[in-house]
């Protein structure tokens, strides 16, 4: 179960890095916050990026998940990429 959990979320990374699909702020928050839950638990870091509002919000959104695993955050990170970017 867990090389399969990998191998969909590997998937579902490669989908949402290369989208071309404008997404809503909040959907590309949550990608974010799942994505970092997923590969970092709560070792919390500085997010990428210039704008100090943008990170606040990016931080906090990660900050919310601290009570999930990481492999929920991977099961919930592919439920919102084949809610939102799922080519048919």
């Amino acid at each position: 179960m867990a090389k399969k959990l990998e191998i969909e979320f590997e998937r579902a990374y490669k989908i949402s890095s290369t989208t071309t699909l404008k997404l809503p702020p909040d959907v590309m928050l949550q990608l974010y916050a799942y994505y970092k839950q997923a590969t970092k638990g709560t070792n919390y870091g500085q997010p990428s990026g210039n704008v100090e509002l943008r990170n606040a919000f990016k931080l906090n959104a990660w900050f919310q998940l601290n009570q999930i695993s990481e492999d929920e955050a991977k099961k919930e990170y592919i439920n919102l990429v084949n809610k939102y970017l799922k080519k048919n």
